[in-house]
């Protein structure tokens, strides 16, 4: 084979190999050969693109594929070009590096994800083309995280909810719930809390208990899927018939969670924390506040609470009394099941960027 290795890489600039808006990444692409070979062109690439895709089957003969795109960037380089009569560039035998860069553009895009229906990618890659035969290629992806969007109405504004229920199976009497945080918006790692003022006026008593849990939409052709995944659950002690009681609960987001995604048109990532009162033989009278995630490693003084050093790849502090869930979770069935007939996992439009 007269092409021995043809490869990309770049450089990391953090510990987490992480980047964000307006970054440069710096690499080298790698070609190494056997003998002289003439060279059309050498070019770099970078994309970064959203790409959702699921199938559905409508009764027994009626099959229908669901997809939508979005393109952020799509940058390219000319690292060789053919400079002699013949129309070619000659690379000679051994290793060769061409170095190159890239600056990341610096406005608003969603970060890296990826799901089992829908993915986010940022990547770079090289095309290496010779005459009268098939194209090198080499790709990479590098990890993207969008700087914190400050802009989002009601980030750092108090959030309130209340909730009046009547008892009225195998008891009677009323349930009043006065629910608050201090805003919408926190940072990966940082600690809050969530106070809850309840009135039991029934016969009864309730168990109030918290929920954050993730939410994960996919939109393609007017159509919409939503998972659901269970993060962090907690419960408090019993109030009792006929008192009154304020809970206060701290809750730590944890450092590794994905910060929300939010200005992506077909992909977002959400979360959401419900608490709600079990009564035993009723319904759960429950209140819901949205919750969105901040990343903590762009400028310093845009961070409250930096993830500690000692959390492991993706453990994070669990406060006393929360039962926590591995996060991200290996796929469980009632979070990330494949719709009926499987993802788009193996169509060639989704897989080739």
């Amino acid at each position: 084979m007269t092409i021995k290795n043809f490869s990309i890489e770049y450089d990391s600039i953090n510990s987490r190999n992480i980047f964000t808006n307006g970054d440069t990444i710096n690499g080298r692409i790698i070609v190494e050969v056997s003998k002289e070979i003439k060279v059309q062109s050498l070019v770099f690439i970078a994309k970064g693109r959203a790409n959702v895709c699921w199938h559905e089957q409508h009764g027994q003969h009626v099959h229908v594929v669901y997809r939508s795109k979005e393109n952020y960037y799509d940058v390219k380089q000319h690292i060789l070009r053919e400079t002699r009569q013949d129309g070619t560039e000659v690379i000679g035998r051994g290793r060769h590096v061409f170095p190159f860069s890239f600056k990341i553009p610096d406005r608003k895009m969603p970060s890296t994800f990826k799901a089992s229906i829908g993915k986010i990618v940022h990547k770079i890659k090289a095309e290496l083309k010779q005459s009268m035969r098939l194209t090198q290629k080499a790709k990479t992806h590098f990890t993207f995280v969008s700087k914190a969007d400050m802009d989002t109405p009601g980030l750092m504004e108090p959030q309130f909810g209340s909730k009046d229920k009547t008892v009225s199976a195998f008891g009677s009497g009323t349930i009043a719930i006065d629910f608050h945080t201090r805003r919408m918006g926190y940072y990966q790692g940082e600690a809050f809390e969530v106070t809850a003022d309840i009135k039991n006026n029934s016969s009864r008593s309730v168990k109030p208990k918290f929920v954050l849990y993730e939410k994960k939409s996919f939109l393609a052709q007017g159509r919409r899927r939503l998972y659901t995944n269970t993060i962090l659950k907690d419960k408090c002690d019993p109030v009792a018939s006929g008192s009154h009681q304020t809970v206060k609960k701290v809750i730590t987001i944890p450092p590794e969670l994905p910060p929300s995604i939010l200005n992506c048109a077909i992909i977002k990532l959400e979360y959401r924390l419900k608490l709600y009162l079990d009564i035993k033989m009723a319904t759960d009278p429950e209140i819901k506040f949205p919750v969105v995630v901040l990343p903590v490693f762009q400028d310093p003084d845009m961070r409250k609470k930096p993830a500690s050093e000692e959390f492991g790849a993706f453990g994070y502090v669990q406060q006393p009394g929360w039962s926590a869930m591995a996060y991200p979770p290996p796929a469980p069935p009632h979070s990330e099941s494949p719709p009926p007939y499987g993802a788009c996992a193996d169509y060639p439009s989704y897989n080739k960027f």
